[in-house]
Protein backbone atom coordinates (compact mmCIF):
# COMPACT_ATOMS: atom_id res chain seq x y z
CA UNK A 1 0.00 0.00 0.00
CA UNK A 2 1.70 3.27 -0.83
CA UNK A 3 1.84 5.97 1.26
CA UNK A 4 -0.57 8.76 1.11
CA UNK A 5 2.11 11.51 0.57
CA UNK A 6 5.27 11.36 -1.01
CA UNK A 7 8.57 13.67 -0.75
CA UNK A 8 10.26 13.67 -3.76
CA UNK A 9 13.62 14.79 -4.09
CA UNK A 10 15.07 15.73 -7.40
CA UNK A 11 11.62 15.15 -8.58
CA UNK A 12 11.54 17.48 -11.36
CA UNK A 13 14.61 15.53 -12.97
CA UNK A 14 14.87 13.11 -15.53
CA UNK A 15 13.55 9.94 -13.17
CA UNK A 16 12.01 11.82 -10.68
CA UNK A 17 9.14 13.44 -12.85
CA UNK A 18 8.51 9.93 -14.39
CA UNK A 19 8.40 8.50 -10.67
CA UNK A 20 5.72 11.31 -9.68
CA UNK A 21 3.50 10.41 -12.64
CA UNK A 22 3.19 7.07 -12.04
CA UNK A 23 2.70 8.07 -8.31
CA UNK A 24 0.26 10.35 -9.00
CA UNK A 25 -1.46 7.76 -11.05
CA UNK A 26 -1.52 5.41 -8.40
CA UNK A 27 -3.06 7.58 -6.10
CA UNK A 28 -0.61 8.95 -3.80
CA UNK A 29 0.11 12.78 -3.29
CA UNK A 30 3.56 14.26 -4.59
CA UNK A 31 5.80 16.57 -3.12
CA UNK A 32 8.60 18.04 -5.45
CA UNK A 33 11.92 18.97 -3.88
CA UNK A 34 13.95 20.48 -6.40
CA UNK A 35 16.42 23.19 -6.80
CA UNK A 36 16.40 23.65 -10.24
CA UNK A 37 20.02 22.81 -11.08
CA UNK A 38 19.55 20.52 -13.60
CA UNK A 39 16.42 20.59 -14.39
CA UNK A 40 13.21 22.78 -15.62
CA UNK A 41 9.87 23.76 -13.78
CA UNK A 42 8.18 23.36 -16.90
CA UNK A 43 8.03 19.81 -16.38
CA UNK A 44 5.41 20.27 -13.92
CA UNK A 45 3.08 21.95 -16.20
CA UNK A 46 3.77 18.77 -18.15
CA UNK A 47 3.16 16.03 -15.42
CA UNK A 48 -0.15 17.76 -14.70
CA UNK A 49 -1.33 17.45 -18.37
CA UNK A 50 -0.35 13.81 -18.04
CA UNK A 51 -1.82 13.21 -14.90
CA UNK A 52 -4.94 15.92 -14.84
CA UNK A 53 -3.29 16.64 -11.15
CA UNK A 54 0.12 18.97 -10.34
CA UNK A 55 1.93 17.82 -7.45
CA UNK A 56 2.76 20.72 -4.92
CA UNK A 57 6.58 22.02 -5.65
CA UNK A 58 9.02 23.36 -3.83
CA UNK A 59 11.98 24.75 -4.72
CA UNK A 60 14.79 24.02 -2.32
CA UNK A 61 17.79 22.42 -1.78
CA UNK A 62 17.97 19.21 0.63
CA UNK A 63 21.23 20.48 2.35
CA UNK A 64 19.31 23.28 3.87
CA UNK A 65 17.74 22.15 6.95
CA UNK A 66 15.45 24.89 7.63
CA UNK A 67 13.81 24.56 4.15
CA UNK A 68 13.17 20.80 4.74
CA UNK A 69 12.00 21.65 8.57
CA UNK A 70 9.50 23.56 6.92
CA UNK A 71 7.98 21.12 3.80
CA UNK A 72 7.94 17.89 7.06
CA UNK A 73 5.70 20.63 8.78
CA UNK A 74 3.41 21.79 6.17
CA UNK A 75 3.29 18.36 4.57
CA UNK A 76 1.45 15.04 6.12
CA UNK A 77 4.42 13.05 4.42
CA UNK A 78 4.35 9.03 4.72
CA UNK A 79 7.79 8.31 2.73
CA UNK A 80 10.91 10.02 0.75
CA UNK A 81 11.71 9.23 -2.52
CA UNK A 82 15.21 10.75 -3.14
CA UNK A 83 16.49 11.36 -6.53
CA UNK A 84 18.76 14.95 -5.86
CA UNK A 85 22.05 14.59 -6.32
CA UNK A 86 24.78 15.13 -9.06
CA UNK A 87 25.22 11.87 -11.44
CA UNK A 88 27.87 13.14 -14.44
CA UNK A 89 30.42 10.72 -14.06
CA UNK A 90 33.10 12.97 -15.46
CA UNK A 91 32.39 16.04 -14.07
CA UNK A 92 32.92 14.14 -10.48
CA UNK A 93 36.26 13.45 -11.36
CA UNK A 94 36.70 17.56 -11.78
CA UNK A 95 34.71 19.14 -8.84
CA UNK A 96 34.33 16.06 -6.08
CA UNK A 97 34.00 18.09 -3.30
CA UNK A 98 30.95 19.40 -5.40
CA UNK A 99 29.45 15.83 -5.66
CA UNK A 100 30.45 15.03 -1.79
CA UNK A 101 28.54 18.08 -0.72
CA UNK A 102 25.74 17.11 -2.26
CA UNK A 103 24.89 13.62 -2.90
CA UNK A 104 26.57 12.89 1.07
CA UNK A 105 26.00 15.64 2.98
CA UNK A 106 22.70 16.27 1.31
CA UNK A 107 21.05 12.96 2.10
CA UNK A 108 22.55 13.26 6.01
CA UNK A 109 20.37 16.41 6.26
CA UNK A 110 17.82 14.74 4.71
CA UNK A 111 17.75 12.29 6.69
CA UNK A 112 18.43 14.73 10.37
CA UNK A 113 15.35 16.32 8.89
CA UNK A 114 13.30 13.38 8.47
CA UNK A 115 13.99 11.48 11.85
CA UNK A 116 12.93 14.87 13.37
CA UNK A 117 9.30 14.80 11.50
CA UNK A 118 9.31 10.90 12.62
CA UNK A 119 9.23 9.91 9.00
CA UNK A 120 11.59 6.70 8.61
CA UNK A 121 10.66 5.19 5.20
CA UNK A 122 13.08 5.94 2.74
CA UNK A 123 13.48 4.83 -1.10
CA UNK A 124 17.42 6.10 -2.11
CA UNK A 125 18.35 6.11 -5.59
CA UNK A 126 21.40 4.03 -5.36
CA UNK A 127 23.77 2.74 -8.73
CA UNK A 128 25.36 0.05 -9.91
CA UNK A 129 28.43 2.03 -9.87
CA UNK A 130 28.74 0.81 -5.97
CA UNK A 131 29.56 -2.57 -7.93
CA UNK A 132 33.34 -1.07 -8.37
CA UNK A 133 35.68 -1.59 -11.68
CA UNK A 134 36.50 -5.30 -10.55
CA UNK A 135 32.70 -6.49 -9.95
CA UNK A 136 32.19 -10.07 -11.72
CA UNK A 137 29.16 -9.74 -13.98
CA UNK A 138 25.88 -10.10 -13.73
CA UNK A 139 26.11 -8.21 -10.27
CA UNK A 140 24.51 -9.64 -7.75
CA UNK A 141 23.18 -7.33 -4.33
CA UNK A 142 25.22 -9.58 -2.62
CA UNK A 143 28.12 -8.79 -3.74
CA UNK A 144 30.40 -6.51 -1.25
CA UNK A 145 30.71 -2.86 -2.71
CA UNK A 146 33.76 -2.60 -4.54
CA UNK A 147 36.43 -0.07 -5.77
CA UNK A 148 34.78 2.92 -7.52
CA UNK A 149 36.39 4.89 -10.54
CA UNK A 150 35.04 8.05 -9.47
CA UNK A 151 33.47 10.47 -6.99
CA UNK A 152 30.04 10.24 -8.03
CA UNK A 153 30.28 6.56 -7.43
CA UNK A 154 31.92 6.80 -4.51
CA UNK A 155 29.27 9.20 -3.24
CA UNK A 156 26.32 6.69 -3.69
CA UNK A 157 28.51 4.20 -1.96
CA UNK A 158 29.16 6.35 1.31
CA UNK A 159 25.66 7.03 1.29
CA UNK A 160 24.38 3.07 0.97
CA UNK A 161 26.73 2.47 3.96
CA UNK A 162 25.50 5.44 6.22
CA UNK A 163 21.97 4.71 5.31
CA UNK A 164 22.78 0.99 6.39
CA UNK A 165 24.41 2.19 9.61
CA UNK A 166 21.28 4.32 10.44
CA UNK A 167 19.10 1.71 10.36
CA UNK A 168 21.20 -0.85 12.60
CA UNK A 169 21.21 2.29 15.22
CA UNK A 170 17.12 2.72 14.97
CA UNK A 171 15.11 0.05 14.28
CA UNK A 172 12.24 1.98 13.01
CA UNK A 173 13.94 2.81 9.69
CA UNK A 174 13.24 1.28 6.59
CA UNK A 175 15.42 1.97 3.62
CA UNK A 176 15.25 0.34 0.04
CA UNK A 177 18.43 1.03 -1.76
CA UNK A 178 18.12 0.68 -5.38
CA UNK A 179 21.22 0.08 -7.94
CA UNK A 180 19.93 1.68 -11.16
CA UNK A 181 21.75 0.69 -14.09
CA UNK A 182 21.12 2.64 -17.69
CA UNK A 183 17.70 4.09 -17.38
CA UNK A 184 16.88 5.53 -21.13
CA UNK A 185 13.58 6.43 -22.64
CA UNK A 186 10.70 8.82 -22.12
CA UNK A 187 7.17 8.69 -21.58
CA UNK A 188 5.05 7.36 -24.37
CA UNK A 189 3.40 11.07 -24.34
CA UNK A 190 6.18 12.75 -25.37
CA UNK A 191 5.99 15.27 -22.91
CA UNK A 192 8.65 14.63 -20.60
CA UNK A 193 12.01 13.00 -21.13
CA UNK A 194 15.47 13.38 -20.63
CA UNK A 195 16.88 16.99 -20.60
CA UNK A 196 20.62 17.27 -20.17
CA UNK A 197 21.85 20.88 -19.57
CA UNK A 198 25.04 21.22 -21.92
CA UNK A 199 26.63 17.58 -24.12
CA UNK A 200 25.44 14.85 -23.03
CA UNK A 201 26.95 12.18 -20.46
CA UNK A 202 25.17 9.56 -21.47
CA UNK A 203 24.39 7.61 -24.68
CA UNK A 204 20.63 7.74 -25.45
CA UNK A 205 20.07 11.75 -25.00
CA UNK A 206 23.86 12.37 -27.54
CA UNK A 207 22.00 9.59 -30.25
CA UNK A 208 18.77 11.36 -30.09
CA UNK A 209 20.52 15.07 -30.79
CA UNK A 210 22.69 13.87 -33.64
CA UNK A 211 19.33 12.20 -34.72
CA UNK A 212 17.55 15.60 -34.32
CA UNK A 213 20.17 17.79 -35.77
CA UNK A 214 21.35 19.36 -32.57
CA UNK A 215 24.41 17.51 -32.46
CA UNK A 216 26.84 16.90 -35.69
CA UNK A 217 27.79 13.10 -34.83
CA UNK A 218 27.99 10.64 -32.21
CA UNK A 219 31.65 9.56 -30.90
CA UNK A 220 31.66 6.16 -29.84
CA UNK A 221 34.82 6.06 -27.08
CA UNK A 222 36.88 2.72 -27.77
CA UNK A 223 36.03 0.01 -30.28
CA UNK A 224 38.54 -2.67 -29.53
CA UNK A 225 36.81 -3.66 -25.84
CA UNK A 226 36.10 -7.27 -25.35
CA UNK A 227 32.63 -7.83 -26.51
CA UNK A 228 31.04 -8.54 -29.36
CA UNK A 229 31.89 -5.98 -31.52
CA UNK A 230 34.36 -4.02 -29.44
CA UNK A 231 31.91 -1.27 -27.88
CA UNK A 232 30.72 -1.01 -24.63
CA UNK A 233 27.63 -3.55 -23.62
CA UNK A 234 25.64 -1.90 -20.72
CA UNK A 235 22.07 -3.07 -18.76
CA UNK A 236 20.00 -0.19 -20.56
CA UNK A 237 16.21 0.20 -19.30
CA UNK A 238 13.07 1.97 -20.04
CA UNK A 239 12.74 4.97 -17.79
CA UNK A 240 9.04 3.88 -17.20
CA UNK A 241 10.05 0.63 -15.32
CA UNK A 242 12.60 1.98 -13.51
CA UNK A 243 9.59 4.80 -12.04
CA UNK A 244 7.71 1.50 -11.24
CA UNK A 245 10.18 -0.09 -9.63
CA UNK A 246 10.25 2.45 -7.07
CA UNK A 247 6.54 2.27 -6.30
CA UNK A 248 7.00 -1.48 -5.80
CA UNK A 249 9.99 -0.71 -3.51
CA UNK A 250 7.29 1.76 -1.42
CA UNK A 251 5.36 -1.52 -0.56
CA UNK A 252 8.13 -3.40 0.95
CA UNK A 253 9.35 -0.43 3.20
CA UNK A 254 6.64 -1.87 5.69
CA UNK A 255 9.11 -4.82 6.77
CA UNK A 256 11.76 -2.49 8.50
CA UNK A 257 15.90 -2.46 7.64
CA UNK A 258 17.75 -2.33 4.66
CA UNK A 259 16.21 -3.38 1.37
CA UNK A 260 18.67 -3.87 -1.53
CA UNK A 261 18.16 -4.21 -5.10
CA UNK A 262 18.94 -3.97 -9.01
CA UNK A 263 16.99 -2.85 -11.19
CA UNK A 264 17.69 -3.48 -15.05
CA UNK A 265 16.77 -5.93 -17.11
CA UNK A 266 19.26 -8.43 -16.97
CA UNK A 267 20.97 -8.26 -20.38
CA UNK A 268 23.44 -5.80 -21.96
CA UNK A 269 23.31 -4.34 -25.20
CA UNK A 270 26.31 -2.80 -26.80
CA UNK A 271 26.42 1.05 -28.16
CA UNK A 272 26.86 -0.21 -31.82
CA UNK A 273 23.46 -2.69 -31.42
CA UNK A 274 22.41 0.83 -29.43
CA UNK A 275 22.74 3.05 -32.52
CA UNK A 276 21.40 0.41 -35.07
CA UNK A 277 18.23 0.02 -33.55
CA UNK A 278 17.62 3.47 -33.14
CA UNK A 279 18.26 4.04 -36.76
CA UNK A 280 15.88 0.70 -37.66
CA UNK A 281 13.27 1.87 -35.13
CA UNK A 282 13.43 5.49 -36.29
CA UNK A 283 14.26 5.07 -39.75
CA UNK A 284 16.90 8.33 -38.60
CA UNK A 285 20.84 8.08 -39.97
CA UNK A 286 22.92 8.90 -36.93
CA UNK A 287 26.35 9.47 -37.89
CA UNK A 288 29.12 8.02 -35.63
CA UNK A 289 32.51 7.81 -35.75
CA UNK A 290 34.97 6.24 -33.17
CA UNK A 291 37.38 7.55 -30.73
CA UNK A 292 39.47 6.28 -27.88
CA UNK A 293 38.32 4.70 -24.89
CA UNK A 294 37.79 6.89 -21.72
CA UNK A 295 39.01 6.28 -18.90
CA UNK A 296 37.26 4.14 -16.13
CA UNK A 297 35.06 2.81 -18.93
CA UNK A 298 34.24 -0.77 -17.89
CA UNK A 299 33.69 -3.31 -20.89
CA UNK A 300 30.60 -4.88 -20.11
CA UNK A 301 28.49 -4.90 -17.11
CA UNK A 302 24.44 -5.98 -16.32
CA UNK A 303 22.33 -6.48 -13.34
CA UNK A 304 20.79 -9.99 -11.97
CA UNK A 305 17.25 -8.49 -11.17
CA UNK A 306 15.64 -12.49 -9.96
CA UNK A 307 15.85 -10.34 -6.08
CA UNK A 308 13.79 -7.57 -7.49
CA UNK A 309 11.27 -9.85 -9.48
CA UNK A 310 11.24 -12.33 -6.60
CA UNK A 311 10.80 -9.94 -3.96
CA UNK A 312 9.09 -6.59 -5.50
CA UNK A 313 7.03 -8.56 -7.81
CA UNK A 314 8.98 -6.30 -10.52
CA UNK A 315 10.40 -7.18 -13.29
CA UNK A 316 11.61 -4.44 -16.76
CA UNK A 317 8.75 -5.08 -19.25
CA UNK A 318 9.33 -2.88 -22.19
CA UNK A 319 11.33 -3.54 -24.98
CA UNK A 320 14.78 -2.09 -26.61
CA UNK A 321 12.04 -1.01 -29.64
CA UNK A 322 10.10 0.51 -27.17
CA UNK A 323 12.69 2.92 -25.81
CA UNK A 324 14.16 3.69 -28.85
CA UNK A 325 10.65 5.14 -30.07
CA UNK A 326 9.40 6.15 -26.62
CA UNK A 327 13.21 8.13 -27.14
CA UNK A 328 13.05 10.04 -30.82
CA UNK A 329 8.99 10.85 -29.32
CA UNK A 330 10.30 12.86 -27.06
CA UNK A 331 13.28 14.39 -28.54
CA UNK A 332 11.57 15.15 -32.01
CA UNK A 333 8.22 16.89 -30.46
CA UNK A 334 11.08 18.50 -27.97
CA UNK A 335 14.27 19.50 -29.86
CA UNK A 336 15.58 22.01 -26.86
CA UNK A 337 13.81 19.90 -24.47
CA UNK A 338 12.04 22.21 -21.97
CA UNK A 339 13.49 24.83 -22.84
CA UNK A 340 10.06 26.04 -25.34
Amino acid sequence: MLSKTILVTGGAGYIGSHAAVQLLNAGSNVVVLDNLCNSNDEVLNRIETITGTRPKFIEGDIRDRSCLDRVFSEYSIGAVIHFAGLKAVGESTQVPLHYYQNNVYGTMVLCEAMAAADVKQLVFSSSATVYGEDAPIPYIETMPRGKRSNPYGTSKAMVEQILTDLCKSDGEWSIALLRYFNPIGAHPSGLIGEDPKGIPNNLMPFISQVAVGKRKELSIFGNDYPTNDGTCERDYLHVMDLADGHLAALGCLSDGGVHTYNLGTGSGTSVLEMVNSFQDVTGVEVPYSFAPRREGDLPAFWADTSKAEKELGWKASRTLDEMMADTWNWQSKNPNGFDV
